[in-house]
């Protein structure tokens, strides 16, 4: 059923890109300038030291000290610490990419690694603040309680799922000293770029992807852009900002994309943690309960 469900898709994609050969190449070049503009000199960075620093065991006496100041709010190991806070403040998808190296790596057991990378995904309060509230809705004044918005019900969400846990890091039985070496960093740069090429694939084919759902015959205005939405989140905002809707139902509908991430953000997740044999599925529900929680907390702000 999967493989038919696969290949249904792949030919749909197939004779799409054949005959809207001009919305195709507009719908990729969206996708291409998207990677290059936004997210290349962002991540990339970001995804190299990233590497470096878990792999150098640079970063395992900061977080261990960190552990020590956190360890009684919230419910990870001193490993734990860094894909929490990354996932915040770099934004998706290096948080499951940090996840998944340190479980890779031996730093991280498992089990944390699979229950840890279903919240620390997150979009960036960069893309968040310039291109949604900013450019989009032209509402920067909304910053602070998007940010609360967006990042308040994954927190939550893990720490009531992890109550009764306290998770342990290798690391900490084995503390090994600190390396770093030309070697290491060259390794470092190849992987950011491996990762980044990888992103890069994903989000032109779901840019044309999303560009295909703008043909389904639907009249409701707000369903089409719930599918474009969610199929892939830059292309639903930017489609929602152009129905004209009122603010009180297109932010909450914007929240509810950013919170989900969209079929492509599920998709990259999916590459970045492949070698790690983690379920998706806690990831989906994890991140349907957070989109309904953001939605419905959207909902309480344009209203109240």
């Amino acid at each position: 059923m999967k493989k038919i469900f696969c290949i249904t898709i792949l030919t749909f994609f197939l004779f799409y890109i054949l005959g809207f050969p001009e919305e195709s190449v507009q719908a990729a070049a969206f996708g291409l300038n998207l990677w290059y503009e936004n997210m290349l000199p962002t991540l990339l960075p970001f995804s190299i030291l990233s590497y470096i620093l878990i792999h150098s065991g640079i970063l395992d006496n900061v977080t261990r000290k960190a552990h020590q100041l956190l360890k009684h709010l919230l419910p990870v190991s001193s490993a734990g610490i860094y894909p929490l806070a990354a996932g915040l403040l770099f934004g998706f998808p290096l948080g499951s990419k940090i996840t998944a190296d340190l479980v890779l790596s031996g730093k991280m057991n498992r089990e944390e690694g699979q229950r840890l990378f279903c919240v620390c995904n997150n979009i960036s309060p960069m893309f968040i603040g310039s291109f949604i509230l900013t450019e989009t809705l032209q509402r920067p004044d909304l910053r602070f309680a998007t940010y609360l918005i967006l990042y308040i019900p994954p927190l939550a969400l893990y720490m009531i799922w992890n109550r009764n846990r306290r998770f342990q890091s290798p690391i900490e039985q084995s503390k090994k000293a600190a390396s770093m070496n030309f070697q290491l960093i060259d390794a470092g740069i190849m992987n950011g770029f491996e990762t980044l090429a990888k992103l890069g694939g994903y989000i032109v084919m779901f840019a044309i992807l999303a560009q295909m759902t703008t043909l389904i015959p639907i009249d409701n205005p707000v369903l089409k852009c719930l599918i474009i939405g969610f199929t892939e989140i830059t292309n639903g905002i930017s489609y929602t900002a152009g129905q004209n809707l009122d603010f009180s139902l297109a932010y909450p509908l914007m929240m509810a994309y950013t919170a989900f991430g969209g079929l492509s953000g599920f998709a990259q997740t999916a590459s970045m943690v492949k070698d790690t044999g983690f379920s998706m599925i806690p990831y989906l529900l994890m991140k349907l309960l957070g989109t309904a929680l953001s939605f419905g907390l959207a909902l309480l702000l344009v209203y109240a």
